[in-house]
């Protein structure tokens, strides 16, 4: 099984909004730290922020901070959200499957058994267990102070006077 670059960056982007809460980061940051396409993040930031996962400002000013709680954002339906377009083997695909064995296939119950513990074992993780405690990704996704400016959002969807 081969993540998507897509599920990829929205974990990485997921994970530098959580270390650094409290605070906007723009995509041209996230791309410096995460060695990404900004193109690429750019897409993955609209869909993140459609879906209620992140707070994203445009302009001048503007960059993005969790909307969420991390111990709200679980790590399975991140991956669900991103993995949907694209089915597992041709056999999952509905409309091109062409699989002459499909009637008889004992393979394909027990890769969609396989799938579905994959994604259990990863709603059992939320962003908050990825990032609390983990010194080594602090330090490479902190962003330097003075660098982002404060939000008027907690990270918990509430407005606070910072």
């Amino acid at each position: 099984m081969r993540l998507t670059i897509r599920t990829n960056l929205a974990m990485r982007v997921l994970m530098t909004c959580a270390v650094n809460p409290g605070y906007s980061i723009t995509k041209a940051e996230i791309a410096d730290k995460c060695n990404a396409s900004k193109n690429h993040l750019g897409q993955v930031i609209r869909q993140l922020a459609h879906l209620g996962y992140i707070k994203a400002l445009r302009g001048r000013n503007g960059g993005m901070y969790l909307a969420r709680t991390p111990e709200d954002i679980r790590v399975g339906d991140v991956f669900r959200v991103f993995e949907a377009d694209l089915p597992f083997a041709e056999c999952f695909d509905e409309k091109e499957n062409n699989c002459p064995l499909i009637g008889s296939c004992w393979l394909r119950p027990a890769l969609k058994r396989a799938v579905e513990a994959f994604y259990a074992s990863l709603d059992k993780i939320s962003l908050a267990d990825l990032v609390e405690g983990n010194t080594d990704l602090e330090s490479i996704l902190n962003m330097p102070e003075g660098k982002v400016a404060p939000v008027m959002c907690g990270g918990d969807g509430r407005l606070s006077l910072n």
